[in-house]
């Protein structure tokens, strides 16, 4: 691209980069000192009022520099120079493209100029395929004369069997028998002990403190778990890919449901504000000062929220007028359960705590002071400890899948022979087409470069050694092969067959039709097909009714005239006879600016992707990085 710059002499000069850099920031340049996902200005670059990139800052901030950010401001400054050298050269060519009058006017007539038509069609269905004839000289004179018509990029297309590395029997079985004396082990730790055995067991390495309900447990020890003693031990048992060990570490009851009000107490880094400066330290210093006072007055509890409260929900809503109760409102956020949207620190102060009483809990948000208003029911909830322990496959196991894999491999050299070994073992072939050179995926492989970069360096009918991806070795071979070009005519030849089959059914119509008749109501009867009709057809029509797709069929009717019957008409579906009833001219316009500034502007936004999709076809390019990586 820099050559098609440099012959154009398309530069920007150090006036015009200061102009975007400062006084009337690119949009690029608003982009790139903006957060990528909230959008906002940085707030160091960002006005006060507005919030807009400001000028001012900007010069503030070039006129006192370190070097690291001076270094990283040059790179800026190089990257706006280039995409203004990129807006210029794609502009030149977006101002020398234009929509005729003549050219507009034309566009105009075809799509609004309605017919009213009535036609019969003879569907190619009606005569089977098997029963014409086609040589080889008329398969080569359609080929030859239709070879744009088979251009083709360069692809491969590879089938692949897939043996899983997946666990056997015997690594269940040993993963089982260990986790057997994991759980005796389990057993036999005190309180205190159990988080450090937990992770050092687990596969998780995470200890989940919570307390749950009935219902949330594995399905295999719920109802069990909710009758033992605290300090049982369940499992192993098996689930999904492994195995499970659970220990009963406490028990307690909590409200079914809680009315709760709070006020927040943040700290700089938790997610309540960006605005907090104080430490955690002091929050929770603040917080318990604050808790002293209210257990003495509790009627300044809403006041203090409201001058206090670092929670964004004691605002009012727009929606709501003064007075007016809302959530949130004096830190009051009504009943809440154990599904309640809130923290479950929040959560399970509101529960398992008694009516009255007044607590600090902490969350990510920071330190909440939490009174509980009122509860209702009671359920009991219990702490459990898990052991988790995926079964993974053995080398030994490994080793005798690459095993299979391998015997396959050698003992099917060819696609015959690949195909047939598929057929009679009952295996799950896959199949990837149209693979290019550079492609970096094929769906249900992981990281399949190295299969991609092999259908490259292989012929047609190859067969690979077993490759390994992820969880699986693979067996491919090469099915078919794109040169980038003509397709040659073996390649293409089943389509072929099919054009000339119906260039000959088309012929074979068309004398069937002169025979019948002059009129559509003479054809219809001598060839029993039905008339149908189709209303307000031009140019732009995508579909005859009743038919597909018909552009060659629209396109004849467009320039039929009134009460004229067509000659018969290739189409996709049938052969074609069009009777055009009515023309209605499209309506006259005093001028065409408007249209003709429409096509112009849905024209030339194509130049910012296929000017550069055009230079690099021109430069005939042929990449072959995938021979190195």
């Amino acid at each position: 691209m820099q050559k098609e710059y440099e012959k154009l002499g398309i530069t920007v000069s150090d006036e015009e980069l200061y102009h975007f850099m400062v006084e009337e920031p690119h949009p690029a340049l608003v982009r790139n000192l903006s957060d990528p996902q909230t959008g906002q200005v940085a707030p160091m670059f960002a006005d006060e009022k507005t919030g807009m990139l400001s000028s001012e800052k900007i010069r503030q901030f070039t006129q006192s520099m370190t070097p690291e950010q001076e270094t990283q401001w040059l790179q800026l400054e190089d990257f706006i120079r280039q995409t203004r050298v990129i807006e210029k050269y794609n502009n030149l060519i977006k101002k020398g493209l234009y929509v005729t009058t003549a050219v507009t006017k034309r566009d105009y007539i075809a799509q609004n100029t309605n017919a009213n038509i009535k036609y019969v069609i003879k569907n190619y269905k009606t005569v089977a395929d098997s029963t014409i004839k086609v040589t080889d000289e008329e398969l080569n004179s359609y080929y030859n004369a239709h070879q744009n018509e088979y251009k083709q990029e360069a692809a491969r297309k590879i089938e692949y069997v897939a043996f899983d590395i997946a666990p056997s029997q015997e690594d269940f079985n040993e993963v089982e028998k260990y986790m057997q004396q994991v759980a005796a082990d389990f057993k036999t730790k005190k309180a205190g002990e159990d988080s450090a055995f937990v992770v050092a067991e687990s596969d998780s390495r995470f200890v989940d403190q919570a307390f749950n309900g009935p219902g949330a447990l594995s399905p295999l020890i719920d109802t069990a778990m909710f009758k033992a003693e605290v300090g049982t031990v369940m499992g192993p048992f098996r689930e999904n890919d492994g195995f499970v060990i659970a220990k009963l570490i406490a028990t307690k009851n909590a409200a079914d449901s809680a009315k709760v009000r709070h006020l927040l107490v943040a700290y700089q880094g938790s997610g309540a504000s960006q605005t907090v400066t104080r430490t955690k330290e002091q929050a929770k210093k603040m917080a318990d000062s604050l808790l002293v006072v209210l257990k003495k007055e509790r009627n300044k509890f809403a006041d203090l929220v409201e001058k206090l409260s670092d929670d964004g929900g004691k605002t009012m809503p727009p929606n709501k007028k003064e007075g007016e109760d809302y959530t949130g409102k004096g830190g009051n956020y009504g009943w809440l359960n154990a599904k309640s949207g809130f923290v479950e620190p929040f959560k399970n102060a509101g529960l398992d705590n008694k009516k009255g009483d007044l607590v600090i809990a902490e969350s990510t948000f920071g330190y909440h002071i939490i009174e509980v208003l009122d509860s209702k029911g009671s359920q009991k909830k219990i702490q459990t400890f898990t052991i988790n322990k995926l079964v993974e496959p053995s080398s030994k196991t490994a080793q005798e899948i690459f095993t299979q894999a391998n015997t396959f491999a050698n003992a099917n050299k060819t696609n015959e022979a690949f195909q047939k070994a598929v057929i009679d073992q009952k295996l799950n072939k896959r199949i990837a087409e149209n693979i290019k050179e550079n492609d970096k995926n094929i769906a249900g492989l992981e990281s399949p470069r190295a299969l991609i970069k092999w259908a490259y360096e292989n012929k047609n009918g190859t067969v690979s050694e077993p490759l390994e991806f992820g969880d699986k070795y693979v067996v491919a071979v090469i099915t078919e092969v794109k040169e980038k070009g003509i397709a040659p005519l073996e390649q293409v030849k089943e389509d072929v067959t099919a054009k000339v089959v119906r260039e000959k059914k088309i012929e074979m119509f068309t004398k069937e039709f002169a025979s019948a008749g002059s009129t559509l109501d003479a054809i219809a009867s001598k060839m029993q097909l039905n008339i149908e009709q189709a209303q307000n057809v031009n140019f732009n029509t995508s579909a005859i009714p009743g038919s597909s797709n018909e552009p060659t069929v629209i396109g004849a009717v467009s320039v039929q005239k009134a009460s004229t019957l067509s000659k018969p008409i290739g189409g996709k579906e049938g052969v074609f006879v069009v009777y055009v009833d009515v023309v209605i001219p499209a309506q006259q316009q005093a001028d065409y600016k408007v249209q003709q500034q429409a096509q112009t502007s849905q024209m030339q936004p194509r130049v910012d992707y296929e000017v550069y999709d055009a230079l690099k076809e021109n430069a005939n390019i042929t990449e072959h990085l995938v021979k190195f990586y």
